[in-house]
């Protein structure tokens, strides 16, 4: 599901205030392959075991917060840090 052009336009990191912007289908398999691996952690430390479906990179490429539903998860804790996996930018 695509998110709203207009909801992009006002979303950003909650704590560096970066824009953020969808994953493109190339580092969404990147990110699902480094949680298949169990590679990932939340910010709050939670092991990632799940895949994404959707997911919105900060435009320095630093975290990933998911998408679940259609609906952004713009929390802190729920951020994934991925600069290591070479993601966004």
């Amino acid at each position: 599901m695509a998110l709203d052009r207009k909801l992009l336009d006002i979303l950003c990191c909650p704590v560096t205030k970066i824009p953020v912007r969808p994953l493109r289908r190339d580092e969404l398999a990147r990110l699902n392959d480094a949680i298949r691996a169990g590679e990932l952690r939340s910010m709050d430390d939670s092991p990632l075991t799940e895949p994404l479906d959707e997911g919105l990179v900060t435009r320095n490429g630093e975290r990933v917060y998911p998408v679940e539903d259609g609906i952004p998860v713009m929390l802190e804790e729920r951020g994934i840090p991925v600069r290591q996996l070479g993601i966004g930018g």
